[in-house]
């Protein structure tokens, strides 16, 4: 058989891949209902492999069901939006401290090639490539740690606020930054500097916090997502 063929996608995976395509890209908003009947027929797909796709999309944080109503963008307040920021500065630095030691040649190899594949698709204004390439070269770090719970519970976390991270990328300004930081980190990692690559990452993630707390208090709801104490 040829090494270069590849079993197609089922339709629920091409259906996954494509929700979140439209959830990092902005297409579908923070809030936003979900039409299931619509996006099935403009996807040419029934309504079964959608609905499995959301419930996946559910259990990571992505997507919230309302009884009676349906499938909705998770959207995050405010304080949602601080506590798991929070949340990742503790276990992220603990990752750090325990991964960076234990990086081989080929893990530091890994990192910087997804640095050059955040930089390149920043410079062509690609967000969704962004997004990403941004979340390979974090987790290259992460995975370093070789602690499978905390790999699992921090992409969790990632994936809660992936939509949001991708709007901060619609910045040149945010996207220019990120850079600057990324090259930081990874010149802390090849240098050994535990503490310095913790400070670098925490200051990463102030500098989203501060634009998206922005974003999250100017911006009124796009959808029609009942507030969090009505989900309850």
């Amino acid at each position: 058989m040829s090494q270069t063929f590849r079993k197609p996608p089922t339709a629920q995976e091409a259906v996954l891949a494509e929700l979140r395509r439209l959830i990092v890209t902005g297409q579908l908003r923070p809030g936003e209902q979900i039409v299931q009947d619509a996006l099935a027929a403009e996807l040419g797909v029934s309504r079964v492999p959608l609905r499995e796709a959301l419930k996946i999309l559910e259990g990571e944080g992505q997507v919230r069901y309302v009884a009676h109503r349906g499938y909705f963008v998770t959207q995050l307040s405010l304080p949602d939006l601080l506590e798991v920021y929070r949340i990742r500065e503790i276990l992220e630095a603990e990752a750090v401290r325990v991964g960076l030691p234990q990086m081989t040649t080929e893990d530091v190899d890994r990192l910087a090639e997804a640095e050059r594949e955040v930089q390149a698709a920043a410079e062509a204004a690609d967000v969704a490539g962004m997004t990403q390439a941004n979340r390979r070269f974090h987790f290259a770090l992460i995975e370093a740690c070789g602690l499978p719970r905390l790999v699992r519970i921090l992409g969790l976390l990632w994936d809660a606020t992936e939509v949001y991270r991708s709007v901060y990328f619609t910045e040149p300004g945010n996207r220019e930054r990120v850079d600057a930081e990324h090259h930081e980190l990874v010149a802390a990692v090849k240098a050994g500097d535990i503490e310095r690559a913790v400070d670098v990452l925490d200051e990463h993630r102030r500098h989203a916090v501060t634009a998206l707390r922005l974003m999250l208090e100017a911006v009124a709801p796009a959808g029609t997502l009942p507030d969090n104490h009505e989900l309850d």
